[in-house]
């Protein structure tokens, strides 16, 4: 199973919880299964079926969009991180 990080401002739409053991073959598929559990989450991370642009995903350290996107392949053992941008001025 693939591990998500949840991020402290998100845990209260994942059950209070910091990571989320969830299947999937691809990015895309994990943080589907991510949503069908924890469906309050689906509104943070998506703007339809698409991630909305503040919201990074890192597979064991390196960020995705640099990688497949969401096509990039998971396997057993791997852990995402939800990295939620952060602006300020």
């Amino acid at each position: 199973m693939t591990t998500i990080r949840i991020p402290t401002p998100l845990r209260p739409y994942a059950g209070g919880n910091s990571a989320v053991p969830v299947t999937g073959e691809t990015v895309g598929s994990a943080l589907n299964h991510l949503t069908e559990q924890h469906p309050d989450l689906r509104q943070h991370l998506f703007e339809g079926d698409e991630l909305r642009s503040f919201v990074n995903i890192y597979l064991n350290q390196e960020d995705v969009r640099y990688l497949e996107g969401a096509e990039t392949a998971v396997s057993e053992n791997d852990t995402l991180m939800i990295i939620p941008s952060i602006a300020g001025g």
